[in-house]
């Protein structure tokens, strides 16, 4: 068998990417990295609009069941302290993202994403992690609070249930103050 033998002075030609050739690579690979992050940002709002608003159907679940247990028993005065508890106290098991009950917690040393119960307030608030996808009246870093209150009907127009007086219909976790989650479309426009 007879291979050719290679000639030492002639090299095959080689032939590299040209400037163009790269440049439009670099284009295309910035273009798919932009679409790329666009969606995974979008992903994580998504997770975490779906994440609290997954945990506040939890809740309130567990409230329904809390409530159901006090009129089994004919305990109003158990209904009545509802309103000052922890809803997160009613859960078999505490998320993980649950800091606890702390007293006047200032929500800027709060690590967003997390659930905290104010216990001098009694109130439950979500500290948003993804700020400028979500809007509230309150002031400060963004978050959503929530409070366990009476659903009744008020005969004599107080504002306050009146045991004996006003009829009891149930209780609610509800927010304090009303939210939404914006969309990344949203955000740009608030931008302009």
């Amino acid at each position: 068998m007879n291979l050719p033998k290679p000639n030492p002075g002639k090299h095959p030609k080689q032939r590299g990417f040209s400037l163009l050739e790269l440049a439009i690579v670099a284009v295309i690979v910035s273009i798919l990295f932009i679409v790329a992050a666009d969606k995974l940002f979008s992903s994580r709002v998504e997770a975490e609009r779906t994440a609290m608003e997954s945990t506040l159907g939890t809740l309130r679940s567990a409230l329904s069941i809390k409530l159901a247990s006090y009129l089994a028993k004919d305990d109003m005065a158990g209904i009545l302290r509802l309103q000052k508890t922890n809803p997160m106290l009613n859960l078999s098991e505490l998320p993980k993202n649950y800091a606890g009950e702390l007293n006047r917690p200032n929500p800027n040393s709060i690590e967003g994403g997390t659930w905290y119960f104010d216990t001098s307030d009694k109130i439950l608030t979500y500290r948003v992690r993804e700020n400028e996808y979500f809007r509230s009246s309150l002031p400060g870093p963004a978050r959503a609070r929530f409070a366990i209150r009476l659903v009744y009907q008020d005969t004599n127009a107080n504002k306050v249930f009146d045991k004996g007086v006003d009829s009891l219909n149930g209780v609610r976790l509800t927010e304090l103050e009303p939210y939404s989650w914006l969309t990344k479309k949203a955000v740009e426009t608030n931008l302009k």
